[in-house]
């Protein structure tokens, strides 16, 4: 679950923050009521938990709304779209990207296999995306680094979506634990599993292995649980659900999320700015 500070904080410096509105209207609603009309901060909807009326609230009050884990659906994008908001959904293949444009999406989020939906690696989807759907494409999944952002935006995609790197951010609310785990993490410390899927089975999602063995310690004792660990968490906190990308051998301290932003936008500028340059060079090497 993402915080309100911490989306705040994300649009602030200039990116779009994203809020949950799997928490249903009523606490949605007041999370909304603290934020400015003129804020970058989108809300994003599991379909398996999806409340109606959370949704109109949100398109009506947010400039987009982002819906994941369901056949991309017509009649939801029309709710966006009558509350005013422009609509998203994350895909996993081209054949989901095709999907969401015919069912009237404005832009599509494409998951590598970093995250749950994709099954094939961030780079190739891109391709296949690209060739089936001329829309907006954001590139999701083990994006870290301005490096890996400067590969996805030449590889295809218009923007970029950064998970891992925000959950050790100042305005993050996940536990120290939590953040600590992850700034001692690299990517082969996570895993694929179903393990904390206690009210969503067989839902797969990716964690730090150690979270498993935490729990797997436990016993009876402990509860699988898909919530993760907030500052106001208490008991066993290193075996709940500390949810982590490929990418977080990039978390390496806590920092605020405007000094995340500016760091990856300013390598991929330089890395994307000294390939044009290279580019242009060799073009007029072979010209002569």
């Amino acid at each position: 679950m993402t915080s309100p500070a911490l989306a705040v904080a994300v649009a602030e410096a200039g990116a779009l923050g994203m809020l949950t509105g799997t928490i249903g209207k009523d606490a949605l609603a007041a999370q909304l009521d603290v934020l400015l009309a003129g804020v970058a901060i989108g809300v994003n909807f599991l379909i398996p938990f999806l409340d109606r009326s959370a949704l109109e609230e949100a398109s009506a009050r947010r400039p987009l709304v982002e819906f994941f884990w369901g056949a991309p659906d017509r009649e939801l994008v029309e709710v966006a779209h009558a509350g005013g908001a422009l609509a998203s959904w994350q895909v996993g293949s081209a054949g989901e990207a095709r999907a969401a444009r015919d069912a009237g999406c404005d832009l599509i989020v494409a998951q590598g296999i970093d995250h749950v939906r994709g099954t094939v690696g961030l780079l190739p989807l891109l391709d296949e995306v690209r060739n089936v759907v001329d829309l907006p494409v954001v590139a999701a999944g083990g994006i870290g680094t301005g490096r890996a952002m400067a590969a996805v935006l030449t590889a295809g995609a218009d923007a970029v979506r950064v998970g891992t790197r925000f959950m050790a951010a100042m305005e993050s609310s996940a536990h120290p634990a939590y953040v600590d785990a992850l700034i001692g993490a690299e990517a082969d410390d996570t895993v694929v599993t179903t393990a904390f899927g206690e009210g969503w089975p067989d839902a797969p999602h990716r964690v730090l292995r150690s979270a498993l063995a935490a729990g797997e310690a436990l016993g009876a004792a402990q509860s699988w649980g898909p919530d993760w660990p907030s500052a106001t968490s208490t008991g066993a906190v290193e075996a709940r659900a500390l949810y982590a990308g490929q990418s977080v051998g990039a978390v390496r301290a806590r920092t605020t999320a405007a000094g995340i932003v500016n760091e990856l936008v300013d390598e991929a500028d330089r890395l994307l700015s000294t390939s044009t340059m290279s580019e242009s060079r060799k073009g007029r090497h072979d010209g002569k």
